[in-house]
C-alpha cells in the first residue's frame, strides 16, 4: 500500500474517532439526538470501510 493511500486510511479513522465520540454526546442531548445518531452511523461505516480496505 503507497503511503497517500496509508495516509488516507489513517485521517479516515481519526475522522470516525471524532464522529463517534462527538456523536455520542450529541445522541445524549434529546433535541440534538437524530444528529448524534447519524454521526455515530457514519463513524461505523468509515470503520467498516477501513477495514474492507485493509483486508
Amino acid at each position: 500500500m503507497g503511503t497517500i493511500a496509508a495516509a488516507a486510511l489513517s485521517l479516515t479513522m481519526i475522522a470516525a474517532a471524532l464522529l463517534l465520540v462527538f456523536g455520542t454526546r450529541l445522541a445524549l442531548k434529546p433535541e440534538q439526538r437524530q444528529r448524534g445518531l447519524l454521526m455515530i452511523a457514519c463513524g461505523v461505516i468509515f470503520i467498516a470501510n477501513v477495514l474492507i480496505w485493509t483486508i
